[in-house]
């Protein structure tokens, strides 16, 4: 009988005695896998894949749980490591590939999800640590070196040791003199354990400023500011009447003439004006040739932000740089959202137990485009969301597919390369959503019925699309397309439809509508006029005469047109 020492160090440390080593020769069959020559090392391969991969995460004073730089690291996490990619948990990257290829793609190929797992079922060997590539170096400024100007949120939040997770927004404050365009920006979060994704949004009317705090903390509850339209009313409309109030009001809420389609439409800009997000591990880019984001001077940056507790208190006040171009660009980026206003127009309504609710929409592009990114959202119960463009020619080009979407794992996703599609290009949405019990991410238990909503247990579901056009006409084109869209798809709604949309914006669940989840347009005074039992709230009932102003000041609208333009 061979007596075979038991030794607790890693692998690659381990002494052979001669026995061992004899038996091994002679029983060649029965070699162990992890002393046979052609299995991976860390130093051979498996310490390139980590340090591309992960160790950008995964590393000292970043956001990963633990450092993946020695081998030590990766060798005492090796169960985890091979657990997380079994489950494809790890590494974050979403989309499904179909033969699109993106920049800064995380995921792993076949052959190195299998390498790190040959690697860990051999006994995780080291090899020549002589031979093992230096760990990467990370800058300790910024990634993409000086920025053109660095803005911090307004206020400090605290981060509690655990507990829920927590969606909370807020506020940079720009004061810019001039209106600039953007060609990149980078977040560093003090919160870094914590912060486990973030999205940035243009304010144009800093209308955030005024819901900062507005529950005794720093910033914004839960996801609020995406159901703002991001407009108050200004002075000068507050002092209008009634009657007028209700006008300005009815122009974002009926179609007809263009001045009441642009209205309407830059409540649906509101919800497209994004600056991409963060997710720990991006590595921020510039946008290729001279595209930018506008960044017009009256607007402020809100920061929508999903923490994730670490286990230790901490302190978010985040810092912002932005990387300005020096012109603007030739072609500006247009937001496609399908459906839009991250389908508020669309009822979205899921009943209790429903296993496969399909949310679907389509817009056809007038004008030859090239796409430049993609991107989706939902809340917990989406399982799944596609955008395909097909071509005039019968092609079909899968742009983002996800069959597990993960809220917390949302993300912006560039192209590597624009993908050309010519005018007549149909982009069609598909987002499937699971409110069963079956479905581990269901907020309720039971499942109850979950409809549109701001609050992070109630849904909402678009894939964005950001395009630029040919020329500055054919962006024209594309841009009035995009508001004729939005007006058909939301604004020219029965009044019984238009009341039912208006009540999702009821967040504490209470069937009526209170002033802070109003609409901003229905200011103070139009707020009371339609107040007819004056408890300081509107029921559905008493939207019901806004509702018939709506339909007088369509039809005099109407009348007022040309019969050729009816």
């Amino acid at each position: 009988m061979i007596s075979i020492r038991q030794d607790h160090r890693p692998p690659g440390q381990k002494v052979m005695n001669r026995n061992i080593l004899v038996v091994s020769m002679v029983l060649a069959s029965c070699t162990p896998t992890w002393l046979r020559a052609d299995s991976p090392t860390f130093s051979g391969g498996v310490a390139t894949i980590v340090y591309e991969k992960c160790a950008i995460c995964h590393r000292p004073d970043s956001s990963g749980p633990f450092s993946l730089i020695s081998y030590n690291d990766v060798f005492r996490r090796s169960a985890t490591i091979k657990a997380v990619l079994e489950d494809k948990y790890m590494p974050p990257w979403k989309p499904i590939d179909h033969g699109l290829a993106f920049a800064n793609n995380r995921s792993l190929t076949a052959m190195e999800e299998q390498t790190i797992k040959q690697w860990i079922d051999a006994g995780c060997p080291e090899g020549d640590s002589g031979k093992t590539p230096a760990p990467p170096k990370f800058p300790d400024g910024w990634s993409l070196g000086k920025p053109d100007m660095v803005v911090q949120m307004n206020g400090e939040f605290d981060v509690p040791a655990d507990g829920p997770d927590i969606y909370r927004s807020f506020v940079f404050p720009l004061d810019l003199s001039d209106d600039k365009w953007v060609k990149a920006v980078e977040l560093r979060p003090q919160a870094k354990s914590a912060v486990h994704h973030a999205i940035f949004y243009l304010d144009t009317n800093r209308a955030a400023r005024k819901m900062d705090g507005a529950d005794g903390k720093v910033g914004i509850s839960g996801m609020g500011f995406l159901g703002s339209f991001g407009e108050q009313a200004s002075k000068n409309e507050s002092r209008q009447s009634v009657l007028a109030g209700v006008g300005t009001l009815l122009k974002r809420l009926r179609g007809g003439r263009q001045a009441d389609a642009d209205n309407a439409y830059s409540v649906n800009q509101q919800f497209n004006r994004g600056l991409g997000g963060y997710v720990p591990g991006t590595t921020p880019n510039f946008l290729p040739g001279d595209l930018a984001m506008a960044l017009p001077k009256s607007s402020d940056i809100v920061m929508q932000t999903h923490f994730h507790p670490s286990g230790k208190p901490e302190k978010e006040k985040a810092e912002l740089a932005l990387y300005f171009a020096d012109q603007p660009p030739s072609r500006p980026i247009v937001p496609i959202m399908v459906p839009p206003m991250f389908g508020f127009g669309s009822k979205l309504k899921v009943p209790a137990g429903e296993k496969h609710y399909r949310l679907f929409d389509s817009f056809t592009l007038p004008v030859d485009t090239q796409a430049i990114g993609v991107s989706g959202h939902a809340h917990y119960i989406c399982r799944e969301m596609k955008l395909t463009a097909k071509l005039p020619n019968g092609k079909s080009i899968v742009l983002l597919h996800i069959d597990d979407w993960d809220l917390d794992w949302q993300d912006r996703y560039m192209f590597k390369q624009p993908v050309d599609l010519p005018a007549g290009t149909v982009l069609t949405s598909q987002l499937i959503y699971d409110n069963s019990s079956d479905n581990p991410e269901n907020p309720f238990d039971p499942p109850q019925e979950i409809r549109w909503g701001r609050g992070s247990n109630d849904e909402m579901g678009s894939v964005t699309l950001m395009a630029v056009a040919t020329t500055q006409q054919d962006n024209a084109r594309l841009q009035e397309s995009l508001r004729q869209y939005f007006v058909e798809s939301l604004v020219n709604r029965s009044s019984t439809d238009l009341i039912e949309m208006l009540m999702q914006l009821d967040n504490n669940r209470d069937g009526k509508l209170q002033p802070s989840e109003a609409p901003p347009r229905l200011d103070k005074r139009l707020f009371g006029f339609l107040d007819s039992n004056k408890d300081g709230a509107l029921a559905a009932e008493e939207l019901m005469p806004l509702m018939k102003l709506r339909d007088r000041f369509q039809v005099q609208g109407r009348n007022r047109l040309a019969p050729s333009q009816r």
